[in-house]
Protein backbone atom coordinates (compact mmCIF):
# COMPACT_ATOMS: atom_id res chain seq x y z
CA UNK A 1 0.00 0.00 0.00
CA UNK A 2 2.56 2.24 0.94
CA UNK A 3 4.09 1.31 -2.09
CA UNK A 4 1.88 2.01 -4.57
CA UNK A 5 0.95 5.32 -2.66
CA UNK A 6 4.91 6.33 -3.47
CA UNK A 7 4.80 5.01 -7.03
CA UNK A 8 2.02 7.21 -7.40
CA UNK A 9 3.57 10.32 -6.33
CA UNK A 10 6.44 9.76 -8.38
CA UNK A 11 4.17 9.28 -11.09
CA UNK A 12 2.21 12.68 -10.63
CA UNK A 13 5.70 14.29 -10.27
CA UNK A 14 7.08 12.93 -13.61
CA UNK A 15 3.34 13.43 -15.09
CA UNK A 16 3.82 17.40 -13.94
CA UNK A 17 7.44 17.72 -14.74
CA UNK A 18 6.81 16.43 -18.15
CA UNK A 19 3.83 19.13 -18.48
CA UNK A 20 6.04 22.11 -17.31
CA UNK A 21 8.96 20.98 -19.71
CA UNK A 22 6.57 21.22 -22.17
CA UNK A 23 5.13 24.86 -21.33
CA UNK A 24 8.32 26.28 -21.03
CA UNK A 25 9.26 25.24 -24.43
CA UNK A 26 6.08 25.96 -26.01
CA UNK A 27 7.16 29.84 -24.09
CA UNK A 28 10.27 29.79 -25.38
CA UNK A 29 9.68 28.96 -28.91
CA UNK A 30 6.62 32.10 -28.85
CA UNK A 31 9.41 34.34 -27.62
CA UNK A 32 11.89 33.21 -30.27
CA UNK A 33 8.86 33.11 -32.91
CA UNK A 34 7.83 36.58 -31.85
CA UNK A 35 11.48 38.33 -31.98
CA UNK A 36 11.25 37.03 -35.03
CA UNK A 37 9.10 39.00 -35.82
CA UNK A 38 10.97 42.45 -35.04
CA UNK A 39 13.70 41.59 -37.07
CA UNK A 40 11.17 40.94 -39.77
CA UNK A 41 9.77 44.66 -39.64
CA UNK A 42 12.96 46.11 -38.65
CA UNK A 43 14.55 44.73 -41.66
CA UNK A 44 11.62 46.18 -43.81
CA UNK A 45 12.83 49.75 -42.12
CA UNK A 46 16.29 48.70 -42.99
CA UNK A 47 15.64 48.64 -46.46
CA UNK A 48 13.22 51.82 -46.85
CA UNK A 49 16.16 53.80 -45.67
CA UNK A 50 18.23 53.67 -48.56
CA UNK A 51 15.63 54.86 -50.63
CA UNK A 52 14.57 57.20 -48.57
CA UNK A 53 17.82 58.95 -48.29
CA UNK A 54 18.07 58.96 -51.77
CA UNK A 55 15.54 60.56 -52.63
CA UNK A 56 16.23 63.23 -50.30
CA UNK A 57 19.88 63.46 -51.38
CA UNK A 58 18.38 64.24 -54.71
CA UNK A 59 17.36 67.55 -52.65
CA UNK A 60 19.64 68.28 -50.17
CA UNK A 61 22.95 67.42 -51.32
CA UNK A 62 25.12 69.59 -48.77
CA UNK A 63 23.57 67.74 -46.00
CA UNK A 64 26.06 64.97 -46.32
CA UNK A 65 26.39 64.72 -42.30
CA UNK A 66 23.12 63.48 -42.10
CA UNK A 67 23.33 61.13 -44.93
CA UNK A 68 26.68 59.56 -43.27
CA UNK A 69 24.56 59.30 -39.62
CA UNK A 70 22.02 57.94 -40.98
CA UNK A 71 24.04 55.32 -43.12
CA UNK A 72 26.18 54.72 -39.95
CA UNK A 73 23.20 54.23 -37.44
CA UNK A 74 21.55 51.87 -39.92
CA UNK A 75 24.98 49.41 -40.48
CA UNK A 76 24.82 49.29 -36.66
CA UNK A 77 21.44 48.14 -36.06
CA UNK A 78 21.29 45.35 -39.25
CA UNK A 79 24.76 43.76 -36.85
CA UNK A 80 23.54 44.34 -33.82
CA UNK A 81 22.65 41.48 -31.74
CA UNK A 82 20.10 40.59 -29.30
CA UNK A 83 17.25 43.15 -27.78
CA UNK A 84 18.99 45.07 -25.17
CA UNK A 85 22.27 46.08 -28.10
CA UNK A 86 19.33 46.07 -31.24
CA UNK A 87 17.31 48.25 -28.90
CA UNK A 88 20.30 50.93 -28.47
CA UNK A 89 21.02 50.85 -32.08
CA UNK A 90 17.59 51.73 -32.81
CA UNK A 91 17.34 54.22 -30.99
CA UNK A 92 20.51 55.62 -32.91
CA UNK A 93 18.56 55.28 -35.68
CA UNK A 94 15.77 56.73 -34.67
CA UNK A 95 17.31 59.83 -33.68
CA UNK A 96 19.00 59.89 -37.14
CA UNK A 97 16.25 59.53 -38.88
CA UNK A 98 14.74 62.57 -36.85
CA UNK A 99 17.70 64.55 -38.15
CA UNK A 100 16.72 63.18 -41.94
CA UNK A 101 13.17 64.23 -41.88
CA UNK A 102 14.28 67.75 -40.18
CA UNK A 103 16.36 68.11 -43.26
CA UNK A 104 13.49 67.32 -45.55
CA UNK A 105 11.35 70.31 -43.94
CA UNK A 106 13.40 72.53 -45.48
CA UNK A 107 12.76 71.56 -48.89
CA UNK A 108 8.88 72.04 -49.48
CA UNK A 109 9.47 70.34 -53.37
CA UNK A 110 11.15 67.50 -51.54
CA UNK A 111 7.77 67.14 -49.45
CA UNK A 112 5.31 67.45 -52.56
CA UNK A 113 7.34 64.87 -53.89
CA UNK A 114 4.74 62.17 -55.11
CA UNK A 115 8.71 59.26 -54.37
CA UNK A 116 8.97 61.04 -50.92
CA UNK A 117 5.51 60.60 -50.18
CA UNK A 118 5.00 57.78 -50.80
CA UNK A 119 7.98 56.30 -48.75
CA UNK A 120 6.76 58.26 -45.77
CA UNK A 121 3.78 56.33 -46.13
CA UNK A 122 6.01 53.33 -45.86
CA UNK A 123 7.79 54.03 -43.29
CA UNK A 124 4.93 55.55 -40.91
CA UNK A 125 3.52 52.10 -41.49
CA UNK A 126 6.48 49.77 -40.90
CA UNK A 127 6.94 52.00 -37.46
CA UNK A 128 3.61 51.12 -36.65
CA UNK A 129 4.40 47.39 -37.07
CA UNK A 130 7.46 47.65 -35.61
CA UNK A 131 5.80 49.25 -32.34
CA UNK A 132 3.40 46.27 -32.35
CA UNK A 133 6.00 43.45 -32.98
CA UNK A 134 8.06 44.91 -30.10
CA UNK A 135 4.42 44.85 -27.85
CA UNK A 136 4.36 41.75 -28.30
CA UNK A 137 7.66 40.65 -28.01
CA UNK A 138 7.75 42.14 -24.80
CA UNK A 139 4.65 40.28 -23.50
CA UNK A 140 5.79 37.21 -24.54
CA UNK A 141 8.88 37.67 -22.96
CA UNK A 142 6.84 39.24 -20.06
CA UNK A 143 4.97 35.60 -19.83
CA UNK A 144 8.08 33.53 -20.36
CA UNK A 145 10.03 35.48 -17.20
CA UNK A 146 7.58 34.70 -14.72
CA UNK A 147 6.68 31.50 -15.99
CA UNK A 148 10.22 30.42 -15.17
CA UNK A 149 10.27 32.71 -11.90
CA UNK A 150 7.21 31.03 -10.29
CA UNK A 151 7.22 28.28 -7.51
CA UNK A 152 7.62 25.72 -8.55
CA UNK A 153 8.74 26.13 -11.99
CA UNK A 154 11.80 28.14 -10.84
CA UNK A 155 13.15 24.61 -9.32
CA UNK A 156 13.27 22.48 -12.48
CA UNK A 157 13.40 26.05 -15.06
CA UNK A 158 16.91 26.70 -14.43
CA UNK A 159 17.67 22.73 -14.86
CA UNK A 160 16.01 22.00 -18.09
CA UNK A 161 18.15 24.97 -19.34
CA UNK A 162 15.29 27.86 -19.38
CA UNK A 163 16.37 31.47 -18.43
CA UNK A 164 15.66 34.39 -18.37
CA UNK A 165 14.94 36.38 -21.57
CA UNK A 166 15.54 40.50 -22.02
CA UNK A 167 13.22 43.03 -23.20
CA UNK A 168 13.87 44.89 -26.39
CA UNK A 169 13.45 48.49 -25.08
CA UNK A 170 13.51 51.64 -25.85
CA UNK A 171 14.82 54.62 -24.92
CA UNK A 172 12.31 57.48 -23.86
CA UNK A 173 12.72 59.89 -26.64
CA UNK A 174 12.64 56.73 -29.19
CA UNK A 175 9.62 55.99 -27.73
CA UNK A 176 8.19 58.57 -29.73
CA UNK A 177 7.78 57.85 -33.28
CA UNK A 178 9.87 58.89 -35.93
CA UNK A 179 7.89 62.00 -37.51
CA UNK A 180 6.66 60.87 -40.95
CA UNK A 181 3.84 63.62 -42.03
CA UNK A 182 4.72 66.90 -42.85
Amino acid sequence: MILAAFLGIIVIVLVYLIALYNRLITFRNRVDNAWAQVEVQLKRRYDLIPNLVETVKGYATHEQEVFEAVARARQAAITAQGPQEKGRAENTLTQALRQLFAVAEAYPVLRASENFQSLQGELAETENKIAYARQFYNETVYRYNTTIEKFPALLFARAFGFTKRDYFEAEEEARQRVRVEF
